[in-house]
């Protein structure tokens, strides 16, 4: 016999985040590498807020907020997470490095480890860098990075979308350090 269940109230839901208000967040970043569609980087900032990731780097032709179509989809996370833009993704990527950043490519690669078998401590900084939605990201900026993860996948099609990726690879990145 199923269980009587009822959705939750906003005050509720309210009630359950407040603690989460005062948390310090992840260190875990996402760089948001030539990304064309506003509405996936809205979606990369509403789903940054809901992991309390620590930044979101906007890079080439990512737009910015305030554009129409990431408020559309972020719903107010553009006030809730830290981002920065930066032109170049291969001198951030550098930055990154000196500031002692793990960066690791969201990206199908030779050398891409299933993304179950990735592992992270929850205490090294750590740059995701997310790429363009056709072309994935550079040859010049695969060589910069640490590693490269890739979420396994059965069907018919090559690839996710890249705002659909990048939650799954920060929840299971996230899920790690719930125990």
């Amino acid at each position: 016999m199923r269980q009587a269940v009822t959705k939750l109230s906003m005050e509720a839901l309210e009630a359950r985040h407040q603690d989460s208000r005062t948390l310090k967040p992840w260190p875990i970043s996402v760089v948001c590498d030539n990304i064309r569609s506003a509405l996936n980087v809205g979606s990369i900032f509403r789903t940054g807020d809901a992991f309390r990731i620590q930044h979101i780097w906007l890079c080439g032709i990512s737009a910015r907020p305030p554009h129409r179509e990431i408020l559309k989809t972020a719903l107010g996370a553009t006030e809730t997470v830290s981002w920065s833009y930066h032109e170049d993704v291969v001198s951030l990527i550098k930055e990154l490095h000196e500031k002692e950043f793990q960066c690791i490519g969201l990206e199908q690669t030779t050398g891409s480890v299933p993304l179950q078998h990735w592992t992270w401590d929850g205490k090294t900084a750590l740059a995701l860098v997310a790429g363009n939605e056709v072309r994935g990201l550079s040859e010049e900026l695969l060589s910069l990075l640490d590693g490269y993860i890739e979420i396994p996948q059965f069907g018919n099609k090559h690839s996710l979308n890249v705002s659909v990726a990048t939650g799954i690879a920060l929840w299971d990145l996230i899920r790690q350090q719930l125990g």
